[in-house]
């Protein structure tokens, strides 16, 4: 989508109707020094390298999971699958497919917000050398931004874990839905991954296919909690560190080690580091500046 094209007043309406703050944080509104300096940065550099966490997510409607009292671990005492668990136990393959079927119509058809809208415009204008996301739902791909690294995978698709096999996760959907007709639960509220809390007599008796290539396992193309980034990803991304002048961290506290490590990175490299993240970060020490604000209210007023 080319959102520089559009009309200004189909940009407006589209803005007003995909935000939500459900899980967004209590923040603090932005004020004129936060933009000031934001706008500095932005001016001032041409090749930024841009990641992003759950918090770029949650005003399109999906919660992040360390918020104060919105995010997934203060609201549930869920957490997400690991992978040991699910590749090793048949029962865990189950309850997660349920969940995750259940989850899938509201998860899928979250739009982008402003955040999004705004990277995407500002690819458009050279200003990002690459953009890393931590999230696996989409929405950079759905505003329009095509230098998108998924540094955990993406939710969108099914992969084999014994051959090459990669396919649609909607058509996984129509696959589950004709293997469990009796299953009619749809979630009301769900996590960043698209899981949703069922009852285990629920799950217990789902039906899950195996691969239609190799009768393989079939997992979703995601980096689960206890497995690893692939290594080559990994390098590519440190690859685009060093190649931009600047690094911009929005809406993640980076606690987890496969995002802090490029800010690290940069850091070594004594690249400006810029965050702006609601809630304290694991980098908060390493960074240039700091703005405590809401992307969506500051991202926008950017001009470029």
């Amino acid at each position: 989508m080319r959102f520089d094209l559009l009309p200004k007043d189909f940009r407006k309406i589209h803005f007003k109707r995909n935000i939500s703050f459900d899980f967004v944080p209590k923040h603090d509104p932005c004020n004129a020094k936060n933009v000031s300096i934001l706008q500095e940065f932005v001016a001032k550099y041409s090749k930024i390298f841009v990641l992003t966490g759950a918090g770029v997510s949650t005003e399109s409607g999906l919660p992040d999971y360390r918020s104060k009292e919105v995010g997934l671990y203060d609201r549930s005492p869920n957490r997400p699958v690991q992978y040991k668990d699910f590749i090793s136990s048949l029962g865990v393959r189950k309850r997660y497919w349920a969940r995750n079927f259940a989850g899938w119509k509201r998860f899928s058809s979250a739009l982008p917000n402003n955040i999004h809208y705004t990277l995407a415009l500002w690819e458009q204008k050279s200003i990002i050398h690459r953009l890393v996301t931590q999230n696996v739902d989409r929405l950079h791909h759905k505003a329009g931004s095509t230098l998108v690294t998924e540094l955990h995978g993406t939710s969108y698709l099914v992969r084999c874990l014994d051959c090459p096999n990669l396919f649609s996760r909607h058509l996984f959907q129509i696959r589950l839905a004709e293997l469990n007709p009796d299953f009619k639960v749809e979630a009301t509220e769900i996590a960043p991954d698209a899981d949703v809390h069922l009852s285990p007599e629920l799950t217990k008796n789902f039906n899950v296919p195996s691969c239609d290539k190799c009768g393989g396992m079939l997992k979703p193309d995601v980096v689960f909690f206890g497995e690893n980034v692939l290594k080559e990803k990994v390098f590519e991304t440190y690859k685009s560190v060093d190649e931009s002048d600047a690094v911009l961290v929005l809406g993640s506290s980076l606690e987890v080690f496969s995002g802090f490590r490029f800010v690290s990175r940069a850091s070594e490299s004594n690249k400006c580091i810029g965050i702006v993240n609601i809630g304290p970060t694991r980098a908060d020490k390493l960074a240039s500046f700091k703005i405590t604000a809401r992307c969506g209210d500051i991202l926008p007023k950017i001009k470029i």
